[in-house]
C-alpha cells in the first residue's frame, strides 16, 4: 500500500469498527484472517485505500445453538471443524470449512471471509445457501438480515453496504430426519480451488420418501446457486434410479460453467450426475443413522 494509502484502523471492539465505517466506509477495506483480502493485494486485484482491522472483536467471535445456529463473523474455519456442537447440527459446514487450504488458512480464514469474498467456487457458499443461511449486517444505524442467496450478488459482489459489517450468519439446524454433506472435486481434497463444489440436505419420512431437498453448487456459475428443478424432483421419491437420473441431468442442464486453469466447462458438466448421486446417497445414509440414534429410524 503506497504512503498515499495509509489508512489504518485496528479496532478493538464493535463499536468502534461501525464508526470507522459510518465515517468513510468507502475508503476502507474490511480485514479479518486475511487469507483472501492479502492475496488479492500482492496480485494486484485490488488496491485498498484503508485497511480496518476487527480481528480482535469480541462480539464477532460468538457462537449460538438454539432453534437456528448462530455463528459469529469470526469464527475460524478450524473452530467449525472442530466445534462439536457444529459437527453434529451442520456436519456439511464442517466438512467444507476442512476442505479450505491447510491449517494455517483454516486458523486464519473466518466464514464471514468466504462469505464476503463471494468467489464463485467459495467452498462454504454452498453449504450456508442448502442450511438457509441469513446474513446480518450491522452499521452504526442498526441492523439488518438477508438471505445468503440474496447477499452474493455475483462474482467477488456482494449487497453489504460501505457502512455495514457481516456480523453473524445464521443457518437451520439440521433436522432429525436429516442427513447432509458437502463434496468437492479438486486436484487435492484441501488447499486446491474447488473444479465443482456440491452440498446436499434430505430429509425423509418414516417410509424413506424424501420430503425435503437442498442441493447447491459452486464453481460453475458466476455465483453458488440451489439447483431448485432438481430439488423438486427428487421430493417424494424414495431416490430411485429414474428419479436420480432426471435430477442429475436437471443438475447438469442449470450450470453455467467457464473453462479455466483448473478444469473445461464440459468436463465440469460431466462431474455432476455422478457428484449429486453420490452426495444424496450419503444424506441417504446419514439421515438412516441419525434416525436410529435418536429412535425416529427411517
Amino acid at each position: 500500500m503506497s504512503t498515499q494509502q495509509s489508512i489504518f484502523v485496528d479496532a478493538i471492539d464493535l463499536r468502534g469498527a461501525l464508526a470507522a465505517l459510518h465515517e468513510r466506509g468507502s475508503d476502507l477495506t474490511v480485514l479479518a484472517g486475511g487469507t483472501d483480502v492479502m492475496v488479492q493485494y500482492l496480485r494486484g486485484d485490488v488496491l485498498p485505500r484503508g485497511l480496518l482491522h476487527i480481528r480482535r472483536l469480541p462480539e464477532l467471535k460468538e457462537r449460538k445453538f438454539g432453534r437456528r445456529t448462530v455463528i459469529g463473523a469470526l469464527t475460524t474455519h478450524w473452530q467449525l471443524v472442530t466445534d462439536q456442537d457444529v459437527l453434529i447440527r451442520h456436519p456439511a459446514l464442517a466438512e467444507a470449512a476442512a476442505t479450505v487450504g491447510g491449517r494455517q488458512t483454516q486458523n486464519a480464514g473466518t466464514i464471514a471471509g468466504n462469505l464476503v469474498n463471494a468467489s464463485p467456487a467459495a467452498d462454504l457458499l454452498p453449504v450456508m445457501l442448502v442450511s438457509d443461511g441469513v446474513v446480518t449486517l450491522t452499521s452504526s444505524a442498526g441492523s439488518r438480515d438477508l438471505p445468503v442467496s440474496d447477499f452474493v450478488l455475483g462474482r467477488r459482489s456482494t449487497a453489504r453496504k460501505p457502512d455495514e459489517l457481516v456480523t453473524s450468519i445464521s443457518f437451520e439446524r439440521l433436522a432429525e430426519s436429516a442427513g447432509e454433506v458437502y463434496l468437492k472435486i479438486g486436484r487435492r481434497h484441501a488447499m486446491e480451488v474447488a473444479i465443482v463444489g456440491l452440498a446436499a440436505r434430505l430429509a425423509f419420512d418414516a417410509d424413506g420418501n424424501v420430503t425435503d431437498a437442498g442441493i447447491a453448487i459452486a464453481s460453475v456459475a458466476p455465483k453458488a446457486f440451489r439447483a431448485q428443478l432438481a430439488e423438486k424432483r427428487l421430493v417424494g421419491t424414495k431416490l430411485d434410479d429414474e428419479s436420480m437420473r432426471e435430477a442429475g441431468e436437471l443438475v447438469r442442464q442449470s450450470v453455467h460453467p467457464i473453462d479455466d486453469a483448473r478444469a473445461t466447462a464440459d468436463y465440469r458438466r460431466r462431474l455432476l450426475p455422478a457428484l449429486l448421486r453420490d452426495a444424496v446417497t450419503i444424506c441417504r445414509r446419514r439421515a438412516f443413522n441419525r434416525g436410529e440414534a435418536t429412535g425416529h429410524a427411517n
